[in-house]
């Protein structure tokens, strides 16, 4: 009986034993993740590095003419944070797959709305799926790249160069970001001052805390002034007249408050400001 048990024990040892006895070893071409900021704007990507170890690369490892995934195993991903132009096409932001065709004085790079293939698309390729396609010229380098590498270098305000360096050979994809456009406003917007909704939440909360009223009344005039005359700001102005003791200025205020809100669709208001006029107006005959 001992015998048998100790029998069965070892079987079920030996069976787990493969399980048991796994060996993890480093990938033969690491994943790596860059994230970089170009302007006011993040560009991710990740992509896995193989290594040349001794290899010939472009021309026999990877071939002249034919779509490569630009790196190992899964295909290469490049994210944009806003839109950008490559070649003068706008790419919408997003992450898109990154594919070229090396040849030996350019190559050819797409980004591909697809990202969900292993490698290339292959038989499954779609132009409609293109979102860009750029050709750059090679760049012949000196000293040898061992490790394939993906960066973002020559930064600048509205753009950088995607860059792909692997042996003697490097490409560059420069794109740019309307970065302009972002700054030029917030420099309006900062040298402006806050804007019309700032003003009306200052004005309506010192109302509301009976603060100052000649302060918000200031505040809720900047508001209207900046942002138009929006019926329910205008009712602010009339509660904050009446709170001044400036009744008539209040009704007046407030029956324009109503013809805003008529305009507008909204019935709420009208009703609001028919019930404070009659109480203002019994104040103001006082």
């Amino acid at each position: 009986m001992k015998k048998l048990i100790f029998l069965t024990a070892l079987f079920a040892l030996l069976a787990t034993a493969p399980a048991l006895a796994q060996i993890k070893t480093p990938a033969a071409s690491p994943v790596c993740k860059i994230n970089q900021e170009v302007g006011l704007m993040k560009v991710d990507v990740e992509y896995s590095r193989p290594s040349a170890r001794g290899r010939k690369v472009f021309g026999e490892l990877v071939q002249f003419g034919e779509m490569w995934r630009t790196g190992a195993n899964a295909s290469t991903k490049v994210t944009f944070g806003e839109e950008v132009s490559i070649g003068g096409t706008k790419v919408k932001a997003g992450t898109y797959a990154l594919y070229t065709i090396p040849g030996e004085k350019e190559w050819s790079v797409i980004f591909y709305k697809n990202t969900n293939f292993w490698g290339t698309p292959g038989k499954d390729y779609k132009e409609e799926d293109v979102a860009a396609r750029v050709s750059v010229p090679v760049q012949n380098l000196r000293d040898a790249v061992e490790t394939f590498t993906i960066g973002l270098n020559n930064l600048r305000n509205n753009g950088a160069d995607l860059e792909i360096a692997w042996e003697f050979t490097k490409v560059a994809v420069p794109f740019t970001v309307d970065t302009d456009t972002k700054v030029m406003a917030d420099i309006k917007n900062t040298l402006d001052g806050p804007q019309a909704g700032a003003y009306y939440a200052a004005a309506r909360y010192y109302y509301e805390e009976k603060k100052d009223m000649n302060q918000a009344l200031t505040w809720v005039d900047k508001s209207l002034e900046k942002g138009g005359e929006k019926f329910w700001i205008v009712r602010q102005k009339a509660l904050i007249l009446a709170e001044l003791g400036r009744f008539k200025d209040a009704i007046a205020t407030a029956e324009r408050s109503t013809e805003l809100a008529k305009a507008d669709g909204n019935s709420d208001y009208p009703r609001m400001n028919e019930k404070s006029i009659n109480e203002w107006k019994k104040k103001a005959n006082k």
